[in-house]
């Protein structure tokens, strides 16, 4: 049956940094669709907000505090979960940082602070996860890519360059874990409304009506439509999915110049 493609019962689903935003909606959708949902963040006060939130939507969670950056950060993260909820079958490497600074003025140090988090990262903790998968010949690993995978945009080179790595980091996944029955995807979001978003969104701000100008849906993603995204490529749906990277962006992508109201019939 249809339903029974996207039935994560049993699954066990990491995702990092999914405290709030578009983690904590992906969590939610695929603790819906039954998997066990687990949390890492810095900071236990954000995890402790998060517990409620899932809460409220009726999903237990498993939060344990780690950093993503840290080999031995994220092996002993990873084997509290291993032994409190079960061995990863579903990895979401969400967690991510992005500084907004022309080039000629960023900070060497802060460059490579992005790069660590959005793309070295995921490689740490895919690396961690994957052995089991590959002994199960069984897994799920989604990348938070970005539109920033595909092109660049002022003050934010760090996190082009991270994204545009992990999009390939994603490709080289593929071309060695496949064969074990693991499916690496990445989804690129575009500009989707969340609470980091909202005070660009409100009003008559210029970057809102450049956003509503280009985007060919005419309105911000939701974080649930990045969430749907998500239980697809967890799912059985996507067994023969590999290295692709969904973008879920309204059709910004695929647009150039769109002006609202042009030619519409």
């Amino acid at each position: 049956m249809i339903q029974q493609l996207f039935d994560l019962t049993g699954k066990v689903a990491l995702i990092t940094g999914g405290t709030h935003g578009i983690g904590l909606a992906i969590g939610k959708v695929l603790g819906q669709a039954g998997a066990k949902i687990c949390v890492n963040d810095l900071s236990e006060e954000k995890l402790q907000n998060c517990r409620a939130e899932y809460a409220a939507a009726g999903i237990d969670v498993f939060t344990v505090v780690f950093d993503v950056t840290s080999e031995a950060g994220v092996d002993r993260g990873i084997s509290i979960i291993e032994k409190e909820v079960g061995k990863i079958d579903i990895l979401v490497n969400n967690a991510g940082i992005i500084k907004r600074i022309p080039i000629l003025d960023m900070p060497l140090a802060d460059f490579k602070q992005v790069l660590d988090v959005d793309l070295v990262a995921p490689l740490i903790v895919s690396k961690r996860v994957a052995p089991g998968m590959i002994e199960k010949r069984a897994g799920k690993i989604i990348n938070m890519c970005s539109m920033m995978s595909v092109y660049g945009r002022n003050t934010v080179s760090a996190y082009a360059a991270a994204k545009g790595g992990l999009k390939l980091l994603t490709a080289s996944m593929t071309c060695e874990w496949a064969k074990f029955n693991i499916q690496i995807n990445g989804i690129g979001p575009g500009y989707i409304a969340t609470s980091q978003t909202a005070a660009i969104r409100e009003g008559n701000h210029p970057f809102n009506d450049l956003v509503m100008s280009r985007t060919p849906a005419g309105r911000w993603g939701e974080p649930e439509d990045v969430g749907n995204a998500a239980l697809f490529l967890a799912s059985k749906a996507s067994d023969f999915v590999n290295g692709h990277i969904l973008f879920v962006d309204g059709g910004i992508l695929a647009n150039f110049g769109y002006v609202k109201g042009e030619n519409e019939i």
